[in-house]
């Protein structure tokens, strides 16, 4: 019994002189962080160039999935040129963050306007459209409002849409919720944190 004590002690001394392991600090997202979120697990849309996509096919990178429509006349545009300043200053790391388009007007959003418009910020962001139906699908799946607003004739008119952007990180996990207004600095950031995590 003695020797049992005496070991157990001496195995209590050891363990007492090993290094203790560091707390793993928690990252300080300037976004809402959603980690764990229910929804917006995967998409099937087609890019500007006629390729099905989906979630994996960026997996290894920081993806950034927005809706909105070319004819938008603010947020849409302030949130990309935010996006292509953001992915600028990154550097070569820049590289390794995707940014996804994904239109809510599929009726006058063809591949052809996508592939003029979204591009046009950074050749290497991917316009991303379905059929009124897939897209009405993909819009639920991540809880993405959008209806359309009766203009003077069936081409023109403007649609509400949700203007915040989703972020997953490099293992394809749903993790931030940027809402509009977000500035080029704080979204650098975010994404800093996620390409070294």
């Amino acid at each position: 019994m003695r020797v049992w004590i005496t070991g157990f002690v001496l195995l209590l001394m050891l363990a007492g002189c090993g290094e203790k392991p560091k707390a793993t600090p928690t990252a300080k997202f300037n976004a809402s962080d959603i980690a764990g979120a229910d929804f917006g697990k995967d998409f099937q849309l087609t890019d500007h160039n006629g390729k099905i996509r989906n979630l994996t096919d960026f997996r290894g990178k920081v993806v950034v999935l927005f809706f909105g429509y070319t004819h938008c006349p603010d947020v849409c545009p302030t949130t990309l040129s935010d996006f292509a300043m953001a992915i600028k200053r990154l550097g070569k790391a820049g590289e390794q963050v995707q940014v996804l388009f994904v239109t809510v007007d599929p009726a006058r959003d063809t591949p052809a306007l996508l592939a003029k418009y979204v591009p046009s910020f950074n050749p290497t962001f991917l316009g991303l459209y379905g059929n009124e139906e897939a897209t009405a699908k993909v819009a639920k799946d991540f809880k993405v409002f959008y209806k359309k607003q009766v203009g003077a004739d069936s081409q023109h008119y403007s649609v509400d849409h949700t203007a915040g952007t989703y972020v997953f990180d490099q293992q394809g996990r749903l993790r931030l919720f940027m809402s509009y207004g977000q500035d080029v600095a704080s979204i650098v950031h975010d994404l800093e944190i996620l390409l070294t995590t």
